[in-house]
């Protein structure tokens, strides 16, 4: 079966789903991390989030996939997942240095705002 190229390229993750809308909208320091109760990852990555974010004055939402039928399926076992403003940040760890850079040009995009 022949797909037009459109449908191939097209991000599978996006669409009307309520959550889908909202991180389309997301301000460049809202977090969100996607996690499930009794996830030693999602533990792990809040703990080596949780200074960064106090030190950007990130603001964090935190989603319990189990909640939603779509989004457990969708993450299924690769969480946590974290975007970073609209953008996918991190998935299973986070590495600081990596994580203060992207929270930087968060920062910068917020500046940048600020001035125009």
């Amino acid at each position: 079966m022949r797909r037009a190229v459109p449908e191939i390229f097209e991000p599978k993750t996006m669409s009307d789903h309520p959550e889908d809308l909202r991180l389309a909208s997301a301000e460049p320091l809202e977090i969100t991390v996607y996690s499930r109760p009794g996830c030693h990852l999602c533990e792990e990555a809040k703990a080596v989030m949780a200074p960064l974010l106090k030190e950007f004055a990130a603001t964090v939402r935190e989603v319990n996939i189990d909640r939603d039928n779509e989004l457990a399926e969708r993450y299924s076992w690769d969480i946590p997942v974290i975007f970073i403003g609209g953008h996918k940040a991190a998935k299973h760890r986070v590495e600081p240095r990596q994580f203060r850079r992207q929270l930087e040009e968060a920062r910068a995009k917020v500046a940048g705002k600020k001035s125009n």
